[in-house]
């Protein structure tokens, strides 16, 4: 049998590099960081983590990694409910509610296992979920898992979204679900108006604050600061894997009783190793240092304003943005791989995105902005795009 499974492969194999749609690993020999140094020992500025806030390489996280090994061992070889948690988890947990504004807090492997795992064990067929279009791919599948009827509305589109709650009136329980931050285009969900329409329509709302954590708002506290909604949302998501550090964790928090049963119930949850004990003890320290100071917010923010307003005076398609994401916009899968090839050359270290990730015909480079970039990397950056995009005739 595998030999004929085998041609199929390659024929699709074929067929995803012929449309130049393949994906290529380039590999990084270093920290990550604003700067790192690719296989062969060449040092480029990275533009393409999602290290916004500048910690996955910082001292302190790093200092109280190396504690928790000592302390607490590497692993913890069990699930949470068998004999998988420390006090470290629970210390953990209390840290992000008290950052979010929250009643409690359940940690998981990753975001996508947090999001694989809120959607079955909450709702059943008699409920409604209204999804954004835009989603991330991890909401998708989580929504995929449960047997409630499933809406979808435009990005951000806040009449289309009314027109599926009025739908949505036939079930029980209604669960609108957004993206904080849409990691394609770095646009911040309008969710004034979103919890406007739930009160309206007696509806509850999930965030996923994985790229608006630790970023949008003025201190970093994701879009429930950004429009004074802090413990009010039912249910929020995210990642210690982007702003938070940039290792690895994902979480719900929100509403004490979602929790508990999510704590009962979530798959995920359940039948998967609780985190490492360094990345629980590195988590807690990166929370307290928010706590202390918002500097890293205010420098991300000064940054992200000056690349883009740059960016769009030297004559570049940039998506709106209110994120650390600035959406180079070329359309054009080839032209996206071909530019960050020949920017990796300027040593700018940048990723095209193409199908499937973003739709067919809207190829872009993202740029992720981060609090350790220095105005000198940034200018460097933008020189480099303004001379490879002219030789592409992509700008005069």
């Amino acid at each position: 049998m595998y030999q004929d499974y085998k041609l199929y492969l390659q024929d699709e194999l074929f067929h995803i590099e012929e449309a130049g749609l393949s994906k290529k690993e380039r590999i990084i020999v270093s920290p990550q960081g604003a700067l790192i140094k690719v296989i062969g020992g060449k040092e480029v500025i990275n533009f393409c983590a999602n290290n916004y806030l500048g910690l996955s390489n910082d001292s302190r996280l790093i200092e109280a990694a190396k504690n928790a090994l000592d302390t607490r061992g590497f692993g913890m070889s069990s699930v949470r409910f068998i004999c998988g948690t420390q006090d470290l988890h629970k210390k953990l947990e209390a840290s992000i509610a008290k950052f979010f504004g929250t009643e409690d807090t359940i940690l998981y492997a990753a975001c996508f296992d947090a999001n694989g795992g809120v959607f079955e064990p909450l709702l059943s067929e008699k409920d409604a979920i209204i999804s954004d279009a835009l989603n991330h791919a991890s909401i998708i599948d989580g929504v995929r898992l449960c047997k409630a009827q499933r809406y979808r509305y435009a990005n951000a589109d806040m009449k289309d979204l009314e027109n599926q709650l009025i739908a949505a009136q036939a079930q029980r329980f209604r669960l609108i679900v957004t993206d904080g931050v849409f990691s394609m285009d770095g646009n911040v969900a309008p969710l004034d108006k979103i919890y406007e329409l739930a009160e309206k329509y007696h509806a509850m709302v999930m965030v996923d604050e994985s790229h608006s954590a630790g970023v949008v708002g003025k201190t970093g506290r994701g879009v429930t600061e950004r429009f004074n909604l802090r413990g009010k949302i039912e249910i929020l998501t995210g990642t210690l894997g982007k702003a938070f550090g940039g290792a690895i964790g994902g979480f719900t928090t929100g509403k004490k009783e979602i929790i508990d049963l999510l704590r009962q119930r979530s798959r995920p949850y359940l039948f998967s190793n609780s985190i490492p004990p360094m990345v629980a003890a590195a988590g807690i320290r990166m929370f307290e240092i928010m706590n202390e100071t918002n500097d890293l917010q205010d420098k991300l923010h000064k940054n992200t304003a000056y690349f883009v307003e740059r960016m769009i005076a030297a004559g570049f398609d940039i998506k709106p943005t209110e994120s650390a994401i600035c959406a180079v916009m070329l359309y054009d899968a080839r032209l996206s791989q071909e530019m960050a090839t020949r920017l990796l050359d300027e040593g700018i270290y940048v990723t095209g995105f193409y199908y499937p990730v973003v739709p067919k015909g809207q190829a872009r480079i993202r740029v992720q902005i981060s609090a350790a970039h220095e105005t000198a990397h940034l200018d460097k950056c933008i020189t480099a795009f303004t001379k490879v995009a002219r030789e592409l005739a992509i700008i005069k």
